[in-house]
């Protein structure tokens, strides 16, 4: 049985609504919010971190059940269903540090939110899959369907790469992974639906076919590597997920000695036998079977 506390995205906006209301009664002069933060953090108190089900929660429950005590570290492992409230409770104070995101969302996520959350260790990589349940080669693909991709900047300019990659749209050039869809300037007779990242492996039976994130995808019970038309490259990929905190508390001990675990070879062997190519690690070279 799973120890983590998993927690809806209802109750998340509120809690992490109250505690962005706290958090605002206080200010930087005040010791006793400094002792609970960065180096000062207090090390008996348990390492609160958001993240996404899968893989980052079963990666982070690994490290718990395994790994964790040998280390002296109290983890506490809170799941999150969508990309928004693991970065505002972070900010808020309401958890300690996150697990979910790559760099691209990350900085565009501050630059619109004002939030101060900085990536701490690379952990892994979810390369992004076309998936469809009617489609079964990527050259049947045709004019008149539709596509669904993600509706996130980051994710949505990913997966329109993706998709330009595999032929199927062109791009205006030097759009890079910030592409929208008024950036294509051959549709080639398609059509796109924006949805929700959380959302579109749902929607795979309502469209033709379908641009879903890794984790997502692991969570539909797809295979990227058996199940996808096209998938991306890890090679050179910038979109490395990582552990994250709010700016100030890297060196927070805690934390320090999870980012250790998180490199470890015993997650990474973890991450290699368990997702087979679907997940791969971003640190280090391949784990000794």
């Amino acid at each position: 049985m799973r120890k983590n506390i998993k927690i809806t995205a209802t109750a998340a906006s509120a809690a992490a609504a109250l505690a962005l209301g706290l958090s605002a009664c206080g200010t930087s002069s005040d010791p006793a919010a400094k002792s609970e933060t960065g180096a000062n953090a207090d090390t008996s108190k348990a390492l609160v971190v958001a993240a996404s089900p899968t893989p980052h929660a079963d990666i982070l429950n690994f490290v718990k059940e395994n790994l964790a005590k040998k280390e002296g570290l109290n983890l506490e492992v809170k799941e999150f269903t969508d990309y928004v409230l693991p970065n505002t409770a972070t900010q808020s104070g309401q958890v300690d540090a996150n697990f979910f995101q790559h760099k691209p969302y990350l900085d565009d996520f501050n630059a619109k939110q004002k939030t101060t959350i900085v990536p701490v260790v690379d952990v892994h990589l979810e390369p992004l899959g076309l998936y469809s349940k009617t489609v079964k080669d990527l050259k049947d693909i045709k004019a008149g369907q539709t596509i669904a991709v993600p509706n996130d900047t980051t994710n949505g300019g990913r997966a329109l790469q993706l998709l330009a990659e595999n032929d199927l749209i062109t791009l205006k050039d030097g759009v890079g992974t910030s592409a929208k869809l008024s950036d294509i300037t051959d549709k080639k007779g398609l059509e796109f639906k924006e949805l929700e990242a959380a959302t579109v492996p749902r929607a795979l039976g309502d469209v033709d076919a379908a641009v879903i994130n890794g984790n997502y995808a692991i969570e539909a019970e797809l295979k990227p590597g058996k199940d996808s038309l096209a998938l991306e490259k890890a090679e050179g990929n910038p979109y490395a997920n990582f552990l994250a905190v709010k700016d100030g508390n890297e060196k927070d001990p805690r934390v320090e000695k999870l980012a250790k675990l998180l490199n470890s070879d015993e997650v990474k062997k973890f991450i290699e036998d368990t997702y087979q190519g679907a997940i791969v690690p971003a640190f280090g070279a391949p784990a000794k079977s």
